[in-house]
């Protein structure tokens, strides 16, 4: 019989994997670690993560499973070499059960989420209950993090722990200025963090998601976290967050060249938006979600914000690009574009309500499929430049509960002006 796709990327499968899960035939816990090329930072994450399962959960069995991208350097090394040795320093005077790792490289099309998928099959394969998943490069990563992402799935049985992250308020502009409230307007969920890299979830959820027809898309490819996150709204798992401190990483300018990022998410969050039109054509209000976790001030690192270089090639994408927006876009939308970038600098804006807008038509545009998908979201990039730098000059003197007061305000903006996507989406 002639195996499918899917099937023949299945990691279980593989020899060495199957006599590992045999060996450790059942667990209580399964922490992933997805990776590629991290042999600088991996070592510091396995380090808590073990800390963590020794600290908040001594009487579980636990697995950990690096699901690696063919790491060139000594990340599959490194994780294998890594112990615990040290019990003082996390205050635990006795030994703990130990725990089994699985150093693995995924199979399938290159990218996150053939990682992800990896990960769930070995969840489901040893029966865990309750797992999470962290990035390799951290450098934030504590073991209470282990704690707050496992612990409300197996005491409390939520199904889907999205992360909630201190960071520098110009750090995350694309969650900020997009996903974030976009998704919560769409679904109703005011999720945070809706593409953070770290989260915990229910075996049950694993399970589930390994049902969806997605692993050979690019959604799996680029937007895996977004379609995670959109998958457990949409089909009514138990959903909270938890705070985590900070979130330390290599941030960016957000005027430096993002254009990928934006592209792959954007594209993702469209997908979805057509996929689960039934979903939140309903949707007419806000749901905040039960958050986890002491919510405490943390020292950030500062982000270097160029304004000026990102008006700058708004005012050039709207030289250029006018012909494919005047196509989708309305003609008042498209007259403040020209008179913003006219003005340049000096006193720019750049108003929720025309971003909304100019969100919305993107979605239709995409899902209406007037022109190829990378057109329309290519040509997004200049825009969400513009948007950015009006952000951060509106918000230049604020502290970051203030900036969180702000985003709120384009939640609602989002959600005001729902009405418009619903009648024009058919």
């Amino acid at each position: 019989m002639k195996k499918t796709e899917t099937e023949k990327n299945s990691v279980i499968l593989r020899e060495e994997v199957k006599n590992q899960i045999k060996e450790i035939d059942t667990a209580d816990i399964l922490i992933g670690i997805p990776s590629y090329n991290n042999a600088r930072t991996i070592g510091h994450v396995v380090s808590a993560v073990q800390a963590g399962l020794a600290k908040y959960f001594p009487d579980k069995k636990a697995v950990i499973v690096n699901s690696d991208g063919g790491s060139t350097d000594d990340t599959k090394g490194i994780v294998e070499e890594t112990t615990l040795d040290n019990l003082s320093s996390i205050l635990l005077s006795h030994r703990v059960l130990s725990y089994h790792k699985i150093v693995t490289p995924y199979q399938g099309i290159p990218g996150k989420g053939s990682a992800f998928r990896t990960i769930f099959e070995i969840a489901e394969a040893v029966g865990a209950k309750a797992c999470a998943v962290v990035d390799s490069d951290l450098r934030s990563i504590t073991p209470e993090w282990v704690d707050l992402l496992i612990s409300p799935v197996l005491n409390n049985e939520y199904d889907y722990v999205a992360p909630f992250y201190r960071r520098h308020k110009y750090d995350g502009t694309i969650t900020n200025m997009i996903v974030y409230p976009l998704t919560s307007t769409l679904y109703g969920k005011k999720i945070r963090q809706p593409i953070g890299g770290d989260f915990g979830f229910s075996g049950r959820l694993a399970s589930f998601y390994l049902t969806k027809d997605v692993w050979d898309t690019d959604v799996a490819r680029y937007g895996i976290d977004i379609w995670m996150t959109t998958t457990a709204i949409v089909y009514d798992f138990k959903i909270c967050q938890s705070f985590l401190g900070a979130k330390i990483h290599d941030a960016k300018d957000p005027g430096s060249d993002l254009s990928d990022m934006l592209n792959q998410v954007g594209s993702s969050i469209f997908t979805l938006m057509s996929e689960h039109q039934k979903k939140w054509k309903d949707v007419r209000s806000f749901e905040e979600v039960p958050t986890f976790g002491f919510k405490y001030a943390v020292g950030l690192e500062p982000i270097r914000v160029n304004t000026d270089a990102m008006i700058e090639k708004f005012s050039l994408g709207v030289g250029q690009l006018t012909e494919i927006w005047e196509s989708f876009l309305p003609k008042g939308v498209m007259w403040f574009l020209t008179s913003a970038a006219e003005k340049g600098s000096k006193g720019f804006t750049f108003p929720d309500e025309i971003w909304v807008e100019i969100i919305y038509n993107f979605g239709l545009a995409f899902h209406e499929k007037i022109m190829h998908h990378d057109h329309i979201i290519k040509s997004l990039t200049p825009l969400y430049l513009g948007k950015v730098a009006s952000f951060v000059l509106e918000t230049w003197e604020m502290e970051s509960d203030e900036v969180e007061d702000r985003l709120d305000s384009l939640c609602r903006a989002f959600m005001d002006f729902k009405e418009y996507i619903i009648e024009r989406w058919e």
